[in-house]
């Protein structure tokens, strides 16, 4: 996997604050051979402009990030492709990593640690405890910038087409062909979320959230919850 090409799928929906900062943060990497996708789901703010001027294709999708992501994918070129978020902050050696961590051809996807960045000293422990619990289930969240081979992602028939919890959904799929390569590295992703809408209440939410999808609960009726 030394040689493979990296594309870079970011779902984007009304993100014209900070895409274009996203894609400057990305611009090392594209330099360097990766693909940027921006794939929006119908955004009414300037975000397709700003995806094109930042040189990133841009793919029109229906609004979903599970159907962003798989109609990103599904215009990739390259033969390993990363999911990352618009909030969200890579090594400056991503590429690099990957490419390291999939080499051997044991394990066919991936993700980072990750650090929340915000004032509230309880984001720390909330990445700490996110990143222990990744590495002992294998299932990884969307913030740590999922990564797989094109072949990893197609075998598991990319991912499902539910509001939520398509993230754990897609690592449990992926467990099936393989353990996630856990790199220590960290990408930085913004905690707006759990500052917007309180540090505790978020995390207690999150956990009830997933509670009731390990007992069955449906995605469609936790996405009402989430909102």
């Amino acid at each position: 996997m030394a040689a493979a090409r990296l594309s870079v799928v970011l779902p984007v929906l009304n993100e014209a604050g900070g895409l274009g900062a996203a894609l400057q943060a990305l611009a090392p990497l594209g330099a360097r051979g990766a693909e940027l996708i921006v794939a929006d789901g119908g955004s009414s703010d300037h975000s397709a402009a700003l995806a094109l001027a930042g040189g990133a294709y841009l793919v029109n999708a229906p609004r979903g990030r599970a159907l962003q992501m798989n109609a990103g994918a599904a215009q990739a070129t390259g033969e390993v492709l990363m999911f990352l978020h618009a909030d969200t902050r890579l090594p400056a050696d991503a590429d690099a990593l990957i490419s390291e961590a999939l080499a051997g051809g044991s394990q066919v996807w991936g993700r980072f640690d990750v650090s929340i960045t915000g004032r509230p000293r309880m984001l720390r422990l909330i990445a700490a405890l996110m990143n222990l619990r990744s590495r002992r289930t294998g299932i990884a969240t969307g913030d740590q910038a999922l990564f797989m081979t094109r072949a990893a992602f197609e075998a598991v028939g990319g991912f499902p087409p539910q509001p939520l919890m398509e993230d754990i959904e897609m690592s449990r799929r992926l467990l099936t062909l393989s353990r996630p390569a856990c790199l220590r590295a960290k990408v930085q992703t913004s905690g707006r979320r759990w500052e917007s809408r309180g540090v505790w209440r978020t995390v207690l939410l999150m956990w009830r959230l997933r509670f009731a999808y390990w007992r069955g609960a449906a995605p469609e009726r936790l996405a009402e919850l989430y909102r």
